[in-house]
């Protein structure tokens, strides 16, 4: 699973470098990322989409989203069920997932995430990254949430939701937690958000495969306890 993650204000100029390289850079764009070091469900999360209104042409968006997906119908922010994460497995036939999967995927971009092992009480928290400390980019899905209680000509009535898509671990991170989320190779960015391309079960399983040598290739590091916000939340300890 990933249920905390970690991603400072770098990604700022990385992402304006890989829109600039689609040519889809929208006019006046500038991302504004707060850092955060200690990201949890239900909190801001950095999502990089592409959408569109009408018969415009879809642009590439950054925007920050609320991390647990809730799905138009809903009346509340807040749901019963846990959906900050989505299992790959057979997402295009959930329910819940397989609208969103159709042409609403976004990545959620990470400097990386915690996970903790041992036993209740005595867990041990690692941070997992790449070894050169590259940004990771998490394949997601979102969707918008109008709040019933506001408006339909209020802008501040809609809010962006979005899950980090899962997997089974690999081998080398099997032994933290049986789960890991799915990490895309920065060259299937673009493919995976692009709205045009009906996603379907074979894109999904496709980004399984793609996610497994990326996830192999991470190092994961014991850290201190997870509590607070800062950078220091992510050094290894000595």
């Amino acid at each position: 699973m990933c249920g905390r993650f970690a991603m400072d204000d770098k990604v700022n100029a990385a992402i304006t470098d890989f829109v600039e390289s689609t040519g889809k850079k929208p006019e006046d764009w500038r991302p504004g990322w707060e850092p955060s070091w200690n990201i949890a469900p239900t909190e801001n999360i950095p999502l990089l989409f592409e959408s569109g209104k009408g018969e415009a042409e879809p642009q590439i968006r950054f925007e920050a989203a609320y991390w647990s997906l809730v799905p138009s119908w809903s009346k509340t922010l807040k749901l019963k069920a846990s959906t900050f994460n989505a299992r790959a497995e057979d997402m295009a036939e959930k329910p819940l997932w397989r609208g969103p999967v159709k042409s609403h995927r976004a990545i959620v971009l990470a400097n990386g995430y915690y996970e903790w092992q041992g036993p209740k009480g005595h867990k041990t928290p690692y941070f997992i990254r790449y070894p050169d400390d590259q940004i990771m980019g998490f394949a997601g899905l979102y969707s918008w949430w109008a709040d019933p209680t506001k408006d339909r000509d209020d802008d501040s009535r809609w809010t962006l939701t979005a899950t980090i898509v899962t997997s089974d671990a690999v081998q080398t991170l099997a032994d933290i937690h049986d789960r890991n989320p799915v990490i895309l190779p920065q060259r299937m960015w673009e493919h995976w958000i692009d709205p045009t391309v009906a996603g379907d079960q074979a894109l999904v399983d496709e980004a399984v495969r793609a996610g497994v040598a990326e996830a192999e290739s991470l190092r994961f590091d014991q850290v201190g306890p997870v509590r607070g916000d800062g950078p220091e939340l992510i050094e290894p300890v000595a």
